[in-house]
């Protein structure tokens, strides 16, 4: 996160996020890939437009859809984006073809089924990365984000999200039955 900005009081979580995509994200003009396929950002002020930028979310968790940053290729923030709405069509576009793949945790669409041997829950879900299959060896392995917001850390260290229990088919819902 960057220097000097708004903390809520007692947490390292940022202030509530505003629906404005933040001053520093008003001056980027333009992000797109070059031949080699790195990010450019063209920016206002700045004569020449940062090579190999990369794009991050400062609050993956608790934020997945505000609080993104783009960087250039040493770190140092160019941008943050409280929210990526209203923010330009292509640049929007370009940033969330950038952030695809840098936090994988797929977003369970369905539970098809759950096993529970020797004190090790199996999950097998339909996601939005395919069907996976993952284990969770306890109950300290799947955290509550927000009321019916899940996410389950399987035995390799990998992370599953539920966004919304509630909508989520029914099957589904009464296999987290005993996580709510």
């Amino acid at each position: 996160m960057r220097p000097g900005a708004a903390l809520m009081k007692g947490t390292s979580e940022p202030a509530a996020a505003t629906t404005a995509p933040g001053p520093d994200a008003a001056r980027v003009r333009s992000v797109r890939r070059n031949e080699a396929g790195q990010l450019v950002v063209e920016m206002e002020g700045r004569a020449e437009p940062v090579v190999d930028a990369r794009a991050a979310r400062c609050f993956p968790r608790r934020f997945p859809e505000g609080y993104v940053s783009l960087r250039d290729k040493d770190g140092r923030e160019l941008a943050l984006f409280r929210t990526l709405e209203g923010v330009d069509p292509d640049i929007r576009a370009r940033i969330e073809e950038e952030l695809h793949d840098k936090v994988f945790t797929p977003r369970i669409l369905r539970i098809l089924d759950k096993k529970d041997e020797f004190g090790v829950v199996s999950f097998t879900a339909d996601t939005d990365r395919g069907r996976v299959t993952f284990q969770v060896r306890s109950r300290d392995d799947i955290h509550h984000l927000a009321a019916s917001h899940l996410l389950f850390r399987d035995a390799d260290g990998n992370a599953y999200e539920v966004r919304d229990i509630a909508a989520l088919d029914r099957p589904s819902r009464r296999f987290l039955r005993e996580y709510v």
